[in-house]
């Protein structure tokens, strides 16, 4: 009973102590903590992080069983560890700095104005679905990624940076079979063509239709390694299709590819639910 009273007895002696400061100390760390984890599961490099915390495990065994053999080589390896973390996570430390860096963008614990960022996706998605029908008149191809959680920081640096405001325009003359850089993707990235003339992964999948070429399988690797949205363009038949966690749906106008894009890609004021609308049945590619 003693022991209760004195817990509680220290538990309001803290809270006495504490101030606004502290609170604000408490919240900064969590975020801090909290983005640089959630960096790390959107990237590659969680698998590496893992391998260092197995490392340090073993190396906290072998101090406390008193292996000295062991003990010395980790102490080594610890030692060139801050180098190896920036040469390794270079991409992912870029990426972060770029998005502190992105003013109102990403605001702490989700706060963002999707109201705006809606707005801003919408009219990426109107200029989409105006050039891929443009483009299906003229039968030339195209390959547009719209990147959504999972950064493509890798991706873009495979191309050339953009940074243009998108319109029928802007795609069509990045998609003109004349244009430099017209055989690789573009990167949508928060509502804006932020890159073209991007090389996308193949996808792995050896059962996906022999009558798919290049584009879509392309379009089908990169749905496969992240959750991006991307659309594709046949220089052959002229289909506009969207590939999505390694499924491809065919044929879509512009009113339905507007409305699918829209039920992906456009968030809800709460943040808790994408908006959905229903789409009718679509022809899928045979995996």
């Amino acid at each position: 009973m003693d022991g209760i009273i004195e817990f509680f007895t220290v538990l309001l002696a803290l809270i006495r102590q504490f101030t606004w400061k502290d609170a604000l100390d408490i919240l900064v760390v969590t975020f801090i903590i909290y983005s640089a984890v959630k960096l790390v599961r959107e990237t590659r490099a969680g698998q590496l992080v893992k391998g260092l915390l197995i490392l340090v495990i073993v190396y906290l065994m072998a101090w406390y069983l008193d292996l000295t053999m062991l003990n010395e080589l980790l102490n080594y390896f610890f030692q060139f560890t801050v180098v190896a973390f920036l040469v390794i996570f270079q991409p992912e430390i870029r990426r972060a700095l770029e998005q502190v860096g992105r003013s109102g963008k990403n605001l702490p614990f989700g706060m963002r104005d999707r109201e705006a960022e809606n707005s801003q996706t919408r009219r990426a998605i109107n200029a989409v679905a105006d050039a891929c029908m443009n483009l299906q008149r003229l039968r030339m191809g195209a390959l547009i990624v719209f990147e959504r959680e999972t950064k493509l920081g890798e991706i873009i640096d495979t191309g050339t940076i953009v940074e243009a405001k998108p319109s029928a325009p802007v795609i069509g003359n990045i998609f003109f079979n004349k244009a430099p850089l017209h055989d690789g993707a573009m990167i949508i990235r928060d509502g804006v063509v932020y890159a073209a003339g991007c090389i996308l992964p193949l996808t792995s999948n050896d059962s996906v239709s022999v009558d798919l070429g290049t584009r879509h399988r392309a379009a089908l690797g990169m749905s496969e390694n992240s959750d991006a949205v991307v659309v594709v363009v046949s220089e052959e038949t002229g289909q506009v299709s969207i590939a999505l966690n390694g499924i491809l749906t065919r044929n879509y106008t512009r009113e339905t590819l507007v409305n699918e894009l829209e039920s992906l890609l456009l968030e809800e004021k709460s943040g808790s639910e994408k908006k959905t609308v229903r789409m009718p049945r679509r022809k899928k590619a045979k995996h």
